[in-house]
């Protein structure tokens, strides 16, 4: 391996900025101060995407991008300056774009079925739908739309969708023609209960590869791992490591493949979790990191009492956990979104059952409560199963057998391993889809505290607490990403940052609340309500078609009063009229824009607080693009935005300026930087070294320290400079400060 990355900076590819822009970026990124520029998926996907994971064509390094050449280009381009690549490899899944022709391999499935040379690319359950793939594409039930199907020589058409006929089916009569295809096209209501193929949690049109086939891996992996070998890439970041059949395997051969490249993994480590000892790469992609800063910068106390407004003001009486299991269970109810991989689970159980008399008789609808009520309850993302062993015990409940299938104490068979695995692969997906993206937009007290591989229930920790997770990191995994913000987060972390405030100051944003609810006449939904000003002050100024998109999709995702199949368009409009409406009020804007002017000195405090311990504490950190400067994005695609790097830094404001200053005077810092050791420090700092020579203080919780009416001060014995401001310390440090000894 070349030397690891000292720091890295996330590039958001696309039509719309694309390796030749990345190129043109190259100079001002490399005075920042980075090793590495960390680029979305390089590989040909779907006409038009704007993130690049739905891959259509793994032979070539995307044309929309600019292809191979441009990539040799800016890979050049950056050696001159400095600076390597990293590449985000996806091997979870590919798409089934429109037109489907465009996915070469899954186009010979569907015209061979079984029978292709590619089917066991795909994670396919051919038991189910009589041996046939379900596609789940049409706009209504297959009778109401058979006259808008049309037969074109050896194809098969639905608007822009193109599948293959199989061969010798061409001539037959419609409605013999499609019972006769290795596919069966359905409503697309049914995918959630019927689909036979494995997908990426519930988005039908990308679906699960299985690479832990050595050709599969080969296949999807070789441009990649060529361009490794040659030079033009330096590493890897694993997207949706948990969605694999075997993690661990997989990241062997990776390791193997490429000679131990940097890899890094977007692994969402759930509670107390820990990434397996035992994974051989550099470590995660960050969340658990995003979590310790938000979590050391935020007042506990105040969120619990935040709470207790939140739930006066909505009439909300739940709890973040038990928000949590519901968003689970509902995903694995009958007819939830993730019913079909319970069904494939039940099968699976039902097949153990048939070659081992003793483990037969478990009626299916026992078996899909017992998985329901273990995927609720689940405290993590997914196990990580090793080899089954053999228990004596026989089950003596329907409960005990699916508990025991699951670690592997029933012994190993072909469907017993499969039942294992894809159990750890539907957790996941039940994690991701139940809590992150149903629990975290129905309760929300403060939404920063709602991130991806965030713990509402534990909103806050001690400073000690941050320190011995740190200590932790330089550790175990010293090569680890840390992140702020990335293209998933639900907000970006100077919007989290000035949310954070909130929670200092409970009873006075609860009355403000009140204040614009009265003025602006309220909405019968009090939780969107709340949810639309706490995304007011997290953005603001905002555009109302931002404001309105992000409501839109946040109460769909919800699935309480709309979703996304089926819309309530009246309370939808009525949502979207009263932000409009709400901005449009002069004097309730003008009341916005003094409380946000009077949180912004504690909410630039906190942005600067996360972003120099982000830069300064264990770990390889990675810039999201644009979060030098200050940021305040939401949720996808509002945060996929192409940035300008153009913009002469002359104009700034002084706290762009001050946020640019620090991100580039910490990244220059002569790295690794030394042995991370905590600093004793009163509660309102963060304060540790980084080797003998360089210390760092941050302040956390401004609004309550203001208040006091003293400053927070750090005894450091000898003299020390700040490289932030200049000033030079004896003895004691008052503000917030990247230190630098200046003698013994």
């Amino acid at each position: 391996m070349i030397s690891p990355p000292t720091a890295s900076y996330r590039l958001q590819l696309q039509p719309s900025f694309t390796l030749a822009d990345a190129e043109a970026a190259v100079p001002y990124l490399a005075g920042l101060g980075v090793s590495h520029l960390h680029l979305s998926p390089l590989l040909e996907a779907t006409p038009g995407s704007t993130h690049g994971y739905d891959t259509v064509d793994h032979t070539r390094i995307s044309e929309q991008l600019g292809g191979e050449r441009a990539l040799r280009s800016l890979a050049a381009t950056a050696q001159r300056h400095g600076l390597r690549l990293l590449a985000d490899v996806v091997p979870n899944h590919m798409a089934v774009p429109v037109p489907e022709r465009l996915n070469t391999p899954l186009w010979d499935v569907l015209r061979h079925g079984r029978h292709s040379r590619y089917a066991h690319w795909f994670d396919i359950d051919w038991a189910a739908q009589g041996g046939r793939i379900l596609l789940p594409v049409l706009g209504d039930r297959l009778g109401a739309v058979l006259d808008q199907l049309k037969v074109d020589q050896d194809t098969l058409r639905y608007y822009d969708h193109v599948f293959p006929l199989r061969p010798g089916t061409e001539h037959l009569p419609l409605p013999e023609l499609l019972t006769r295809q290795h596919y069966r096209l359905a409503w697309w209501r049914l995918a959630d209960t019927e689909l036979n193929y494995r997908r990426f949690f519930t988005i039908n049109d990308l679906i699960a590869l299985r690479v832990e086939d050595p050709e599969v891996f080969r296949a999807t992996h070789g441009v990649l791992l060529r361009l490794h070998a040659e030079g033009v890439l330096d590493g890897f970041r694993v997207d949706h490591p948990d969605g694999l059949a075997d993690p661990r395997g997989y990241l062997r051969c990776l390791a193997e493949a490429s000679g131990d490249a940097y890899v890094v993994v977007e692994k969402i480590l759930a509670g107390l979790e820990r990434l397996p000892a035992d994974w051989p790469c550099a470590g995660t992609t960050g969340y658990d990191a995003l979590r310790h800063i938000g979590a050391v910068l935020t007042d506990g106390a105040g969120v619990h009492r935040l709470t207790e407004l939140y739930g006066e003001y909505t009439g909300t009486d739940t709890t973040a956990t038990e928000a949590a299991r519901q968003g689970r269970a509902e995903m694995t109810a009958p007819h939830g979104e993730l019913a079909a991989e319970l069904n494939r689970l039940v099968r699976i159980a039902e097949r153990i059952g048939a070659e081992e008399p003793e483990l037969a008789d478990h009626e299916p609808q026992a078996v899909r409560a017992a998985l329901c009520d273990l995927f609720t309850h689940y405290t993590v993302y997914r196990p990580y199963p090793f080899p089954a062993e053999r228990t004596i015990v026989t089950p003596e409940s329907t409960r005990q057998f699916v508990e025991l299938l699951t670690q592997g104490h029933l012994g190993a068979s072909r469907a017993k391993d499969e039942f294992r695995t894809r159990f750890a692969q539907t957790a996941s997906a039940v994690a991701a889809k139940g809590v992150e993206d149903t629990a975290f937009y129905r309760w929300h007290p403060l939404l920063s505290v709602n991130e991806v591989g965030g713990d509402p229930a534990h909103p806050g920790i001690s400073v000690v607490d941050f320190h011995c997770w740190c200590e932790s990191m330089q550790r175990d995994w010293p090569l680890t990403m840390t992140a702020l913000s990335t293209h998933d987060t639900k907000r970006s972390a100077d919007a989290r940052a000035r949310l954070a405030v909130l929670a200092e100051l409970p009873e006075l944003w609860a009355a403000e609340c009140t204040a614009w609810s009265e003025r602006a006449g309220g909405l019968p939904d009090r939780n969107a309500e709340w949810l639309l000003w706490q995304t007011l002050v997290a953005a603001w100024p905002i555009e109302p078609e931002r404001l309105v998109g992000v409501l839109l999709k946040s109460v769909r995702e919800a699935k309480l009063a709309t979703n996304w199949t089926s819309p309530d368009q009246v309370y939808e409009a009525q949502l979207a009229d009263y932000a409009r409406a709400v901005l449009a009020d002069a004097e309730l804007h003008r009341r916005i824009e003094r409380f946000v002017a009077f949180l912004e000195p504690f909410a630039q405090s906190n942005s600067l607080a996360a972003t120099l311990l982000h830069l300064t504490m264990p770990g390889v950190p990675d810039l999201y693009q644009g979060g030098e400067k200050p940021l305040y994005t939401l949720v996808d695609p509002d945060n996929r935005a192409p940035v300008d790097f153009a913009v002469p830094e002359s104009g700034l404001a002084p706290f762009a300026r001050r946020k640019l200053d620090l991100t580039r005077t910490a990244l220059r810092l002569p790295r690794p930087l030394g042995e991370y050791q905590q600093l004793p420090a009163e509660e309102h700092l963060v304060a540790f070294r980084r080797g003998p020579d360089l210390a760092v203080a941050v302040t956390r919780l401004p609004y309550a320290l203001a208040r006091r009416g003293t400053p927070a001060t750090l005894d450091l014995p000898g003299r020390w400079r700040d490289l932030l401001t200049g000033r030079q310390f004896t003895g004691v440090v008052d503000t917030v400060a990247l230190l630098l000894r200046e003698d013994g």
